[in-house]
């Protein structure tokens, strides 16, 4: 049996754990930092719902096959003590995150070759501990190497298209380019629907363009016509669908502002390429939540 540990069951998380829960030849713990009974998520398909053994104190953790880690950005130092109880000299580790800095944080832990970076579309939100709407079946995409390919395998079971591609920094833009939009609907408190209005989608447009540059001076191959595909899937959403950083704005909670829109001036920085938009937006948005 294969043993998994996934730190941070927030919507995504969640998810993801339910789903492989469901294959009884995989063994599944969710480390949380409140308990919670069991996972019942309402998915495209129809409810699910699954028992995995849900620990809090990572003392009462032994090294696994695979951790998933699917916490925000910013609560890195919060799975140190997990990972120092879950991780041994077989275990391998997918990071299942925003932004396109998934490796660093862990090079000190584990080699390269047993970190898989995950670009996660799985869009998905938590109404209470446990209690999870899958919107969509979604998708993960991880690189194709050897880890990547026993990655996608344990996901043979679920609905959620898990695959390999041998263009992962690309892949990982392109998820930035989507994501950073969404800063439009975490500054102006409004859920996916907003991208109906032209002059909101304007902004956003902006956003994916200066992602676009900056991404290919990093090396990814991105397309000219990516501010307006991005536009375009938001449309044909959910109209009333809230991403996570709306999500933990209107909940008061930390943002990952930082890894959807600072990395793209971060990183053009680097390159003299000038990000303007995404600047005002990380501006705006936090001293509107330090005001609030």
């Amino acid at each position: 049996m294969t043993s998994i540990a996934l730190i941070g069951p927030g919507a995504v998380g969640g998810a993801v754990a339910a789903w492989l829960a469901q294959n009884p030849a995989l063994s599944v713990t969710v480390c949380a930092r409140t308990p919670f009974q069991g996972l019942a998520i309402q998915t495209p398909g129809g409810a699910i719902s699954a028992d995995p053994v849900v620990l809090t104190d990572p003392a009462k953790a032994t090294p696994v096959d695979w951790v998933l880690i699917a916490t925000k950005t910013y609560d890195t130092a919060s799975a140190e003590g997990w990972l120092d109880a879950l991780v041994g000299p077989e275990t391998r580790l997918a990071v299942l995150r925003n932004g396109v800095e998934h490796v660093e944080p862990f090079l000190d832990r584990l080699p390269a070759t047993r970190i898989v970076p995950a670009v996660v579309d799985i869009p998905a939100e938590r109404r209470a501990p446990g209690r999870i709407l899958q919107r969509r079946d979604g998708w993960i995409r991880v690189p194709d190497d050897a880890a990547g390919r026993d990655f996608a395998a344990l996901f043979a079971h679920t609905p959620i298209a898990v695959s390999t591609t041998p263009d992962f920094k690309t892949e990982a833009w392109k998820k930035l380019a989507l994501n950073c939009a969404g800063a439009v609907n975490a500054l102006a408190l409004k859920p996916a629907g907003i991208a109906h209005d032209e002059g909101a989608a304007q902004v956003m447009r902006t956003l994916v363009a200066e992602c676009v540059a900056v991404g290919r001076a990093e090396g990814a191959d991105l397309p000219d016509d990516l501010p307006d595909a991005v536009i375009a899937g938001y449309r044909a959403g959910a109209p009333d669908g809230i991403n996570s950083l709306h999500a933990d704005r209107l909940a008061g909670r930390p943002m990952e502002l930082d890894a959807r829109n600072g990395v793209i001036v971060r990183r053009g920085a680097i390159h003299g390429i000038p990000t303007p938009a995404n600047a005002m937006v990380v501006a705006l948005i936090n001293a509107a939540a330090s005001a609030a």
